[in-house]
């Protein structure tokens, strides 16, 4: 089994949208895609919009996402983005003083408080101290996880 250690790239698009009024406006909308490099994340995330997107778009930047991990949501209502900033609190065993690292994640949730329940679900299930430093939403459109093709199931070679 190939292990895939990826990851996550904030992809900006630009394209002519169709408005409800009929009306045709150029917008650039943020995706974030899974990816072993900033190429791959432009092919990916050129794939996941083709199939939304009818004319013409381009890819207007990639930047390396500001989070390792990414809490998805299983609630049909889950249709925002936030970042959430965690602090993990350890005890220095020499000085007995707290320290705290900050770590980003991505969360899905309907709502701020929606996000916070993730967290919380999610964290709770640790032995690890941790407080919320902040939860803000984020303008992402969406999250392309990478899906294993069924070729890539088969192998390069008949033994």
């Amino acid at each position: 089994m190939r292990s895939r250690t990826a990851e996550w790239f904030e992809c900006k698009i630009r394209y002519e949208k169709v408005l409800e009024d009929g009306m045709q406006k150029k917008v650039t909308e943020a995706y974030t895609v899974d990816a072993l490099s900033f190429t791959e994340a432009e092919q990916r995330i050129m794939e996941e919009m083709s199939a939304y997107i009818s004319g013409e778009f381009d890819v207007a930047d990639i930047k390396k996402a500001a989070y390792k991990e990414i809490f998805f949501s299983d609630d049909d209502t889950a249709d925002r983005w936030y970042k959430a900033k965690l602090q993990f609190i350890t005890v220095d065993e020499k000085s007995g003083k707290e320290k705290r690292s900050s770590v980003n994640y991505l969360v899905n949730a309907g709502t701020l408080n929606g996000a916070v329940k993730n967290i919380m679900d999610v964290m709770n299930g640790t032995m690890i101290d941790y407080a919320i430093a902040s939860v803000a939403e984020t303008q992402l459109m969406d999250v392309f996880e990478y899906k294993k093709k069924e070729a890539d199931d088969k192998p390069e070679y008949e033994q």
